[in-house]
């Protein structure tokens, strides 16, 4: 293997990770008694801090045209309420568990563009959602008949909803072509935006209690948003969008640990059975699509035989 896959491989596993470190920095900010607008808030306005100091340093544009202003705006609702359907449902089920249901946005995405784009539903994707279907029922019904809030388990799918419109409707807008860089610090600053609305202009805002977690709040802006764009970008470039996306299993697997290791969460064999299926489905969607086309001119040629 060369060095290039090498490094792309190396830096798609950090992308995957540094995202699943969302739970570890968001976490202890509950703990301290505040809202989520408000880690919100702060998670946002350091991304957009970092990432316009990183756009700057790299002498990069951030000039508009008009016609990208209305996409970029529903672009920043759909990222924020992603963002904010999330981080609630860390107060109602444990964040390992959240992080593995939100994984099935690959799956939304093949479901969406089958019915308002008209791509085919291949056997695989049908397998896909059967699978992430039983592994999200696994998670929700847990030992002893117990079963997880419903609210979460809604407000997770609803963040999975969000980002999956978010990446059709980047993919199908005029925004394809923007660069990765401007298009999130964009889609960043206008969710800042909801989230100034939502505190009231800074009349909601909570201060950061202490010193201590201002690390948690520049670290939510760093790790799970700026580390995590700018090593996905390059992985990508190295070895290919399907291989980084498949890398991105590591997402729920890094939130699951800490949620297990530093929050005591519950893991049992039910749980690990359903975070398997829900990792099998996304991959099935994730290779099934290009292993098709890899395939077809073989079958072709076998029927011409």
């Amino acid at each position: 293997m060369d060095h290039t896959k090498v490094k792309g491989y190396v830096l798609g596993a950090v992308a995957a990770a540094s995202y699943g470190l969302n739970p570890l920095f968001a976490l202890p900010m509950y703990e301290a008694g505040m809202d989520v607008d408000s880690v919100l808030f702060y998670r946002y306005a350091a991304a957009v801090v970092l990432l316009g100091g990183l756009m700057l340093a790299r002498r990069q544009s951030f000039a508009l045209r008009r016609a990208e202003l209305a996409p970029l705006a529903a672009m920043g609702l759909l990222f924020s309420f992603s963002s904010l359907f999330l981080f609630r449902s860390y107060n109602l089920m444990d964040a390992g568990i959240a992080s593995t249901i939100l994984f099935v946005y690959p799956v939304l995405v093949a479901v969406i563009m089958a019915l308002f784009f008209h791509e085919r539903v291949s056997l695989l994707t049908t397998l896909s959602i059967g699978l992430a279907f039983c592994g999200i029922s696994l998670l929700y019904r847990g030992e002893g008949g117990t079963t997880l809030s419903l609210l979460g388990v809604a407000l997770v799918f609803l963040s999975s909803l969000c980002y999956a419109v978010y990446i059709v409707g980047v993919n199908r807008s005029a925004l394809r072509r923007m660069p990765t860089e401007k298009l999130t610090f964009y889609a960043l600053l206008f969710g800042l935006s909801v989230f100034a609305v939502r505190l009231r202009f800074g009349a909601g805002l909570q201060p950061v209690p202490t010193a201590g977690l201002w690390v948690n709040a520049v670290s939510l802006g760093l790790f799970p948003t700026l580390v995590s764009l700018v090593t996905m970008a390059q992985a990508i470039r190295c070895i290919g969008s399907t291989p980084t996306a498949i890398l991105g299993a590591l997402e729920p697997v890094t939130a699951l640990f800490f949620g297990v290791v530093v929050f005591g969460e519950q893991l049992t064999f039910r749980i690990v059975t359903g975070v398997v299926l829900i990792l099998v489905a996304v991959t099935v969607i994730i290779v099934g699509k290009p292993l098709a086309e890899r395939l077809s001119p073989l079958f072709r040629l076998h029927r011409l035989r």
